[in-house]
């Protein structure tokens, strides 16, 4: 009989001690719950200009052009980008002068690689485009490359327009893009070209496509933009 009042005794100071832990468990889950703040992140539309083309037509009078960026957050990190813009320029090649000038699109991603602290919404991107450009040429001037000091080449004045041209090409991006105020975006981003194709005029060479820059014998090239933006925001998850 001693053995089985020692077992009960037993057993009800295990219920207690049981019960015990489980209240302070659940009062320390509780308490956290109240102590943890949860901050969410807006989804919505962002759209803006890059101001870095009007600034250039400023300091170069033979080059004029626009862009409208936007882009749309499809996760954490994730986000659909497009770029569309018109350009203008003039080539001073020495036997050559040409004028290019069309509109083209850039499509593609940008996937955020910065962790940001409690509700901040920067970003350090990286990102993919494929662009297209649908443009003409026009060959201002040339002088034939000859060279004979008895009959010196004359330059020939008459323009010659190529329209239906076009150029493919992808591209990397690398950019920083900082909220100034809130939904107002600062970015700066820069990105290596790669040529697909490009339509060439008749019996001359396609020196400039929009979107893509100066096209060189590598089918290389460089870009930046530096863009003011705005988001619409639709949701915050």
């Amino acid at each position: 009989m001693q053995h089985m009042y020692k077992f009960i005794i037993s057993i009800c100071l295990l219920f207690v001690f049981v019960d015990g832990f489980s209240q302070q468990k659940k009062d320390t889950i509780i308490d956290s719950k109240k102590d943890t703040i949860i901050y969410k992140s807006p989804y919505g539309l962002r759209v803006g200009v890059d101001i870095s083309k009007p600034i250039k037509a400023q300091f170069d009078g033979s080059y004029s052009g626009f862009e409208i960026v936007g882009d749309y957050r499809l996760s954490k990190r994730f986000y659909a980008a497009v770029e569309l813009g018109f350009e203008e320029e003039t080539t001073q090649e020495d036997f050559t002068n040409s004028t290019a000038k069309g509109s083209y699109i850039r499509a593609g991603f940008n996937f955020n690689a910065y962790k940001n602290w409690l509700d901040m919404n920067n970003e350090i991107y990286v990102g993919y485009r494929y662009g297209l450009s649908i443009f003409e040429q026009t060959l201002n001037s040339y002088t034939p490359n000859v060279n004979n000091q008895y009959f010196p080449a004359n330059t020939v004045s008459t323009p010659i327009t190529t329209a239906g041209l076009n150029a493919h090409w992808s591209e990397i991006v690398l950019g920083f893009r900082a909220e100034a105020f809130e939904n107002f975006y600062i970015t700066f981003s820069g990105s290596y070209k790669i040529l697909m194709s490009v339509k060439d005029p008749d019996n001359f060479k396609t020196l400039f496509a929009p979107g893509f820059n100066r096209v060189f014998e590598s089918g290389t090239g460089f870009g930046f933009n530096y863009t003011l933006t705005y988001l619409i925001p639709f949701q915050k998850k």
